[in-house]
């Protein structure tokens, strides 16, 4: 995610999202009753209300919105923030009605809020900052291949080799060239994890990249233990790692690492309740307990509880995560969306990991 503004002392930051898991963290960051404004098109109709009118032009123009909602649409890949127009040119006579900014990437977005949380800045920092484990993306096809690492930084070409592979008749000699850039590919994600300890991708067209696989399970596990995903693209080389960019393949990837730290959270405050050692709690309750005892290490809340929660709980919620952060402890969202999430939504959406135990 790009940052163009951060002013915080009036409330503005403008981002541009650039991988599609910056929409989920504008998802959790932007919240009913938020200003955002975006460049958009709508439909006007010239004409008095009593006269018939013309037919409709969609016309690009700059609006405000209060918002209302907002959908992270995964299938069309954008975020869509509903809300009341609140500042719009005088002569398309949108004031006070409604609108739906459908987000995509690359789409400029200023998010206005009557006060930041930390979590909130943070959320977009860290996605801003690359500080995201970077993807090695190895692509590998019958033609070549190519390597690239993936941060928030963007998309970095490493290292990329063309072959010639005979035809199938000469199996055992189109069998040693495809052993030996095997090999070659092998040495380069070696160098990349030894470097950077980042997970890998491999996409390729037909059939190579399966038997790559097959190469590095059998003669380099440390390295085949580092795929996190295997996916077919059309396109060979550096182009098939762009394709893989447009089709989200990469962002889940990162999606991925982001899962398996919300699971790891998860996963310890189950160990300290099936521990029975008095520092971990849960619900909002015994978690609003804990924050004014000050005894909060890091609280971890659903993304659901954040969106869907009545106005008095989430000022309760928001009250409690400032308090949690400006005693120096850590808040954690979590999505519903997959296991870990639904553990700790079964826990009433919110749990706290304690400095010490209390009873």
């Amino acid at each position: 995610m790009k940052v163009l503004e951060k002013d915080l002392k009036h409330g503005r930051v403008t981002v541009i999202p650039e991988f599609l898991e910056d929409f989920w963290v504008l998802y959790t960051v932007i919240q009913k009753g938020d200003v955002a404004y975006a460049r958009t098109t709508r439909e006007v109709r010239s004409g008095e209300r009593y006269e018939r009118s013309e037919k409709g032009k969609r016309i690009s123009v700059f609006l405000g919105l209060k918002v209302e909602s907002v959908y992270w649409d995964r299938s069309l890949n954008r975020l869509r923030v509903h809300g009341v127009v609140c500042d719009a040119p005088e002569d398309i006579g949108a004031m006070g009605s409604h609108h739906t900014f459908n987000i995509t990437l690359n789409t400029r977005l200023t998010i206005i809020k009557k006060r930041w949380l930390d979590y909130h800045v943070r959320q977009i920092e860290r996605a801003a900052s690359g500080r995201v484990p970077p993807i090695i993306v190895m692509s590998i096809d019958d033609e070549g291949y190519c390597a690239a690492t993936l941060s928030g930084d963007g998309l970095n070409i490493v290292s990329e080799e063309h072959i010639s592979l005979p035809g199938k008749h000469m199996a055992d000699e189109r069998q040693r060239v495809l052993n030996e850039m095997f090999k070659s590919a092998l040495r380069v994600l070696e160098d990349l994890v030894k470097s950077l300890d980042g997970s890998i991708v491999v996409v390729g067209v037909g059939f190579v990249k399966e038997m790559f696989m097959g190469f590095l399970r059998e003669s380099q596990s440390n390295i085949y233990d580092k795929i996190i995903d295997v996916k077919s693209v059309n396109s060979a080389g550096r182009s098939g790692i762009y394709e893989a960019m447009r089709s989200g393949i990469l962002s889940k990837a990162l999606q991925h690492i982001r899962v398996v730290e919300e699971a790891s959270a998860v996963e310890e405050v189950l160990k300290r309740l099936g521990a029975g050692r008095g520092d971990v709690t849960y619900g909002l309750s015994e978690v609003e307990r804990a924050v004014s005892l000050a005894a909060v290490e890091e609280i971890l809340v659903t993304d659901e509880l954040i969106r869907g929660s009545a106005e008095d709980e989430m000022l309760l919620l928001e009250g409690l995560i400032r308090s949690v952060e400006d005693k120096g402890g850590k808040v954690r969202i979590i999505s519903v969306e997959h296991e870990a999430g639904a553990k700790l939504k079964a826990l009433g959406g919110i749990a706290a990991l304690l400095r010490f135990p209390i009873s």
